[in-house]
């Protein structure tokens, strides 16, 4: 059984200095633009909000080749290289960036070993942990002037992240790092995420928030504007704006529930038979509509289904489509996904969507870093 990720804090951001100044700061390049190299780069959404803070994103790694049509079509300029960062070698990383150019190696490893749904797992058995250890090497032998990395607020206080701390120290990095709230950002979505940056020009911020202390945007400012589609369906004009099919006896579930409500508002014989039992009664956040006047939920890999969490439509009898989602996440309501004559594949998509890095996180990341090296030059 599923539950919701992450719920917002009610504190704020939890902001830690993982490392001092290290070896103290070097000086600036010429210039005041960074260039970027986006490591585990999905679809684009941090080069995406990179770029739009004038970062000069020079190129995205992934292995997934689905993603090079996404990430080429909406971060103009820069090149999208097929290929597991555990082959990429230090040299060919170097290659990517301009000779003189102030570089930003941004790596936001797959977070699925790290993810609150998977509690009680040791993610020492998932091999994908290891690749915050590759970035880690590829920072070594690179040794740009800006790395940036987020990931889940669970990744806090495991051993491969205090690995990659001290290496940052090491080699001289200021680092900084903090749980941010991605409503504080622009999102209508309560979603969590750790985030890390590291310079060598001078001390590095994670930001704030633009929204913080206002109140959060809500689904209906981020998507109730958006046409109405039957559950299976997909609008004419946009093919991503696509949701899955409902088996007859979900669309019922559906139909009875409320928004913000549970699985509790159905007749019983609607209810799932774990939901019947004792050991079923905890699982309040799936198989349930989100509300329009608050964030959404947490969005991840599967908001396409609907028993996977709060997914439903506030109104409509479905589930989200892939264009709402990734409106939550942030991107822009023109991002394109696929090609404009193609059907989006709704599973690829909804997984690339979940796993993104909402954009206006990354453009607030960019605009930290670029306040850095620009006080640098005119220190």
């Amino acid at each position: 059984m599923i539950a919701d990720e992450a719920q917002m804090h009610p504190e704020g951001p939890q902001r830690s200095s993982l490392s001092g100044a290290g070896a103290g700061a070097q000086a600036a390049p010429k210039g005041r633009s960074i260039s970027a190299v986006d490591m585990f780069c999905g679809v684009g959404g941090l080069s995406y909000g990179l770029a739009s803070a004038g970062v000069d994103v020079v190129a995205g790694i992934d292995i997934d080749g689905s993603c090079r049509f996404p990430f080429e079509a909406n971060v103009h300029g820069a090149r999208f290289i097929e290929q597991d960062v555990c082959k990429v070698t230090g040299d060919e990383l170097s290659s990517l960036w301009p000779k003189g150019a102030t570089r930003l190696l941004a790596g936001c490893a797959p977070c699925q070993p790290f993810s609150s749904y998977r509690k009680g797992v040791d993610p020492s058995n998932d091999h994908r942990w290891e690749l915050l250890h590759e970035f880690g090497r590829l920072v070594e032998e690179t040794r740009p002037e800006f790395v940036t990395t987020e990931n889940v607020p669970r990744i806090e206080g495991k051993v491969v992240l205090g690995d990659f701390v001290t290496m940052l120290g090491g080699l001289g990095y200021s680092v900084d790092s903090c749980v941010c709230r991605c409503t504080d950002f622009g999102l209508a979505q309560n979603r969590r995420r750790f985030v890390l940056v590291a310079s060598r020009l001078g001390d590095a911020r994670v930001p704030k928030g633009g929204w913080s202390g206002n109140p959060p945007k809500t689904v209906r400012q981020a998507i109730g504007s958006l046409p109405p589609i039957e559950a299976g369906g997909a609008h004419e004009s946009d093919p991503v704006h696509r949701s899955r099919g409902l088996s007859e006896l979900n669309h019922k579930r559906m139909a009875a529930s409320e928004p913000g409500g549970t699985w509790h508002d159905w007749p019983v014989d609607l209810r799932v038979p774990c939901h019947r039992r004792a050991s079923g009664t905890a699982f309040k956040n799936v198989y349930a509509r989100m509300q329009w006047d608050e964030p959404s939920p947490t969005i991840t890999t599967y908001f396409h289904n609907f028993g996977a969490g709060r997914f439903g439509h506030p109104e409509q009898h479905r589930t989200l489509s892939l264009r709402e989602a990734a409106i939550l996440q942030g991107f822009p309501d023109d991002y394109r996904f696929t090609p404009d004559e193609e059907t989006a594949p709704l599973a690829t998509l909804g997984r690339h969507i979940g796993n993104a890095v909402p954009p206006p996180l990354g453009e607030a990341i960019g605009r930290s870093l670029l306040d850095t090296l620009a006080g640098t030059v005119t220190s």
